[in-house]
């Protein structure tokens, strides 16, 4: 395991732990989106199925393992244990426009026609948009909590390192997946605007906002 990818596994647990920090500190689920939650666990469960298949390392599992259950930690959180906090009303973003567009190519372009490869596909292309929801939530209302963007930040380094980790296994491994690249590339276009504003805005102690 390279230096990138590493770092880019622990900022993306990082993130999951300040959101679920979040939630559980302040009782309230205000400002984070459902629906990305709700994609971000459907990414984990369709993508770790080879977990009742193979096994690669003990590291490896227990990511996958962790990844999963706090994907579902978190749901419940927003849908049941503090339900009452929950801003439906701006998380109105029609996933339905993601998921079965995604799930159309995931059969048209795939490395093999195989259920489990088809759901792994399913997965790396609803991961490069599933946080839509939750920006959209956030231009929506037109500012975001400092934590939740803090969220959001490490979200955006986990996969701005992950594309470095493509680049490594390319020269020292000769490993190259096209739709794991590409899928990663749009996913970190997404994050660019949001990265100007936090290094602008949150890291000199101002509100993030965002235009509506």
């Amino acid at each position: 395991m390279n230096i990138f990818r590493l770092t880019g596994d622990l900022s993306h647990l990082a993130a999951i732990i300040i959101l679920l920090l979040k939630i559980w500190k302040t009782r309230s689920c205000a400002g984070i989106s459902g629906k990305s939650q709700i994609l971000f666990a459907l990414v984990f469960t369709t993508r770790y199925l080879d977990l009742l298949t193979s096994f690669i390392s003990l590291y490896n599992s227990c990511m996958k393992i962790i990844y999963v259950g706090c994907a579902y930690a978190t749901v419940y959180l927003i849908y049941a244990k503090f339900r009452a906090t929950y801003d439906g009303n701006h998380d109105t973003f029609r996933v339905e426009f993601l998921v079965v567009p995604v799930g159309g190519l995931a059969f048209l372009v795939n490395h093999d026609f195989s259920p489990l490869e088809i759901l792994w596909t399913f997965s790396i292309y609803l991961e490069s948009v599933a946080i839509l929801p939750q920006l959209f939530m956030i231009s929506k209302t037109g500012e975001a909590e400092t934590i939740t963007t803090h969220y959001l930040f490490c979200l955006g380094v986990y996969r701005a390192l992950y594309l470095f980790n493509w680049i490594w296994r390319f020269y020292f491994e000769g490993f190259f997946d096209m739709i794991a690249i590409v899928a990663g590339v749009v996913q970190t276009i997404l994050y660019c605007d949001f990265f100007y504003l936090y290094v602008t805005k949150v890291l000199k102690g101002k509100k993030l906002s965002l235009p509506a």
